[in-house]
């Protein structure tokens, strides 16, 4: 009877802790999803050679509620019409930024060409120097050509509180997944 008993007390105990493994999972899951697991289809080839058309990635919600956007950061950002868009922060708040000669100027100082954004051939408003607000970013598509981004005035400036989130992670399609540098 005694070894009865113990093996109901183990049953039991394996059990509970079964439950509480599964408790601790779907939270965890239910985090990582609200931080990590957006979805978002890049629309168009403004970030070509990076991203193409119907690429599908993941955009981390979380990494700006815990710090501020970088230079060079790709990300999601909503518009004043609606839609959201993916492109690279070029300027940072507080600075001067200007297109010269096909090249981008920050601060009157030429940006270093570390991520190869090649030579952007249309200034459009950026062709006089623009000074961005406290919260503000200037963006650029990498693939300049073919981008609507802070060089037009249906975009401009970004605010702060328009940025999603960073994008992170390719998932689709399967043979170019991988993180988003």
């Amino acid at each position: 009877m005694e070894a009865f008993k113990n093996e109901e007390e183990s049953l039991l105990r394996r059990a509970v802790n079964w439950v509480t493994d599964i408790i601790v999972v779907i939270a965890l899951g239910c985090f990582t999803v609200y931080a990590f697991g957006v979805q978002v289809t890049v629309s168009g080839n403004s970030m070509s050679p990076l991203l193409n058309a119907d690429d599908v990635v993941l955009v981390n919600q979380l990494s700006y509620d815990l710090g501020k956007p970088d230079r060079f950061d790709v990300v999601v950002f909503r518009r004043e019409d609606g839609k959201a868009n993916i492109k690279r922060i070029i300027g940072l708040p507080g600075e001067t930024v200007q297109i010269r000669g096909g090249q981008v100027y920050i601060n009157g100082e030429v940006l270093p060409d570390e991520r190869e954004l090649g030579t952007v051939s249309l200034a459009g408003l950026a062709e006089n120097p623009i000074t961005l607000g406290e919260d503000e970013y200037f963006l650029l598509g990498d693939n300049q050509n073919s981008s609507e981004d802070s060089r037009f005035s249906n975009v401009g400036n970004v605010k702060e509180d328009q940025i999603l989130g960073k994008v992170w992670f390719r998932i689709f399609p399967a043979i170019n997944m991988g993180s988003i540098r």
